[in-house]
């Protein structure tokens, strides 16, 4: 398979965890036969800085005539701490989602065994947690009407949605739940906004679609909770944008930690795949990150491709790592490895240069952090 990638590595950690994912697609297409090209693009603070915009016409050019986009992380300290910017990082993220008609955000949370004891909730509460959230990308409170009274005082964000914005990726979350243990919630709050009502109005006439797949509704802040008491009950989760974005960031420490999760991001054009993590501009050049979030995240990539096996191999050779504590700093502030001895192992178990079942502890030890 011939596959042209877009990689848009982007501030912060994004160019060192990005090029993990980089490492592990070689590594991949080496194995499979398989041939990715890559092309390079800006956006965010370092776009900003080179050409005065968070995404430059050329990247969504670029974007548009490719295959799929893998992106790191984007935001910058110097943006975040200054109120009155017009221009930030973010808004190339929201254009580049509207230009790709991106409308789905797509974030497993699952959870590792051996990183139980680094979770926030007890360890029988997260046992065998395996659900997805649908979140709706390019609608909502994100991307309505935005007004400021002249003298500062009171402020005003629309939000709207149509039916189509909610059928499409109604669909999109009705399919997956078929797929799997065939529950599917809706996260609203129907009992105090329209566009909630709506929502919950479109979706239960889908649901006559899927007669397989159970429905059933949480109000959002009820669904805060659930997911803290009792993750396991969720299988697919889909909501709104603003909804989706504080949910799935609730959701994506059960893990017990931000830099294993990866997203996707569909609809009409070029997919998009990420990690969840932000930029963590304290961690940048120092080869600490956490690159699974961008590695998994490539796995996912590979899944969108219909390449099943190479992404199942990803995802094996990830847990891996795990098993066997190869991990980075956030994991194990003591006894880490860096960011790209983990990509490099990743890398070699892939294309077999490392046992699976008995890893050379003396090599990979040569590769890891100073602090021991």
């Amino acid at each position: 398979m011939k596959k042209n990638i877009v990689v848009i590595e982007g501030d912060g950690i994004g160019p060192e965890v990005t090029r993990q994912a980089v490492k592990v697609l070689n590594a991949i297409a080496e194995c499979f036969h398989h041939e990715f090209k890559y092309k390079y693009c800006l956006m965010g603070a370092v776009a900003i800085d080179k050409t005065g915009n968070p995404l430059p016409d050329e990247t969504i050019e670029t974007a548009l005539a490719g295959d799929a986009i893998l992106f790191g992380a984007i935001g910058h300290p110097k943006y975040d701490n200054d109120p009155s910017a017009k221009v930030r990082p973010e808004q190339g993220l929201l254009k580049l989602r509207k230009s790709l008609q991106l409308f789905a955000n797509i974030r497993p949370i699952s959870t590792y065994p051996s990183l139980h004891h680094l979770s926030p909730l007890k360890t029988k509460n997260i046992e065998g947690v395996d659900f997805i959230i649908f979140r709706e990308l390019t609608g909502g409170i994100y991307f309505g009407k935005k007004e400021t009274n002249a003298d500062q005082t009171s402020a005003t964000d629309e939000c709207s949605y149509s039916r189509e914005e909610i059928e499409r990726i109604a669909h999109l979350a009705f399919k997956q739940a078929s797929l799997r243990r065939k529950k599917l919630t809706l996260v609203d709050k129907a009992n105090v906004l329209e566009t909630s009502r709506l929502w919950r109005k479109v979706v239960q006439e889908i649901a006559k679609e899927y007669p397989e797949v159970n429905l059933d509704f949480l109000f959002v802040d009820n669904a805060a909770m659930q997911i803290i008491l009792n993750p396991k009950q969720f299988d697919v989760v889909l909501t709104e944008n603003m909804f989706g974005d504080i949910l799935s960031d609730e959701a994506s420490v059960i893990s017990g930690s931000l830099g294993l999760l990866p997203s996707a991001s569909v609809g009409k054009g070029p997919a998009l795949f990420e990690p969840i993590h932000g930029s963590y501009p304290q961690a940048a050049g120092k080869d600490i990150a956490n690159p699974l979030g961008s590695i998994l995240s490539a796995a996912m990539m590979l899944d969108h491709f219909e390449l099943h096996k190479e992404a199942d191999l990803v995802r094996e050779a990830a847990e891996w790592t795990l098993m066997h504590g190869f991990v980075t700093k956030d994991i194990d502030p003591v006894n880490f490895y860096f960011t790209t001895t983990i990509g490099e192992l990743i890398s070699d178990y892939l294309v077999g240069k490392i046992s699976g079942s008995d890893p050379n502890q003396n090599n990979i030890s040569l590769r890891k952090s100073t602090i021991i």
